[in-house]
């Protein structure tokens, strides 16, 4: 009896159309997806993408899902044990670095979860955890909001990179205070990095500040479904 031949090429799947698009947008930003560029990486012909995506927009989500999907998530299970400060902390770092490690992705990700399934765990997450430890469920909402405000603010581009490694380029007689800033370039990991925790620390300062209030107010919160309502 003779045995079906294998084919020469691993058959295509919305995985590898994932992941051959999210190595574009990794090495050339969303503008390098095309499904006529991407059929060409995966050695096949145009129309068969459109047996798993419709259309570009829809693969570039599923990239941007993909990154949701490395975000941990575990310091919001409910017998994790981390108090809810310390756990928008974690989360925020481990966000944080699943962004900048796909940094091209990030306006993808900015224009919120929408229908993506990981991204809808994020959320959800944030949201419960945050109505668990004592937060009204507006509040809750607004947390999370502000979280990705300020998570995807800070991959979004590098304050440290903004400056040029030439230390002619400021003229102290024009930037009296600038006169280290050529070195911030060289620097930037550390710069970057720094002013993330920092304004983290700042951020869940305030807080916990705000949750003092609501303890003291009596005010809890008691409908653990998403609430966007002020």
């Amino acid at each position: 009896m003779s045995r079906m031949a294998r084919p020469r090429k691993p058959l295509l799947s919305r995985a590898r159309i994932v992941a051959a698009a999210a190595a574009l947008v990794d090495a050339e930003g969303l503008e390098a997806v095309s499904t006529r560029r991407l059929a060409g990486e995966l050695g096949v012909s145009g129309p068969s993408l459109y047996n798993h995506f419709r259309t570009k927009d829809e693969i570039l989500e599923a990239v941007a899902d993909a990154v949701s999907a490395q975000v941990d998530l575990s310091m919001f299970d409910e017998g994790d044990g981390r108090d809810w400060r310390t756990a928008l902390h974690d989360w925020a770092v481990s966000y944080r670095a699943a962004l900048t490690d796909h940094p091209n992705i990030v306006p993808v990700l900015a224009r919120g979860p929408g229908r993506r399934p990981a991204g809808l765990r994020v959320a959800d997450a944030v949201f419960g955890a945050m109505v668990r430890a004592g937060w009204p469920p507006a509040q809750a909402t607004y947390i999370g909001a502000l979280m990705r405000y300020f998570i995807t603010g800070s991959a979004l581009g590098s304050f440290a990179r903004g400056f040029v490694d030439d230390e002619t380029a400021y003229d102290p007689a024009d930037y009296p205070h600038l006169g280290q800033a050529h070195l911030l370039a060289e620097r930037r990991e550390k710069v970057d990095e720094g002013a993330f925790e920092t304004g983290l620390r700042a951020l869940l300062d305030g807080l916990a500040h705000q949750h003092a209030e609501v303890a003291a107010a009596g005010v809890t919160g008691r409908d653990t479904s998403a609430a966007a309502e002020g």
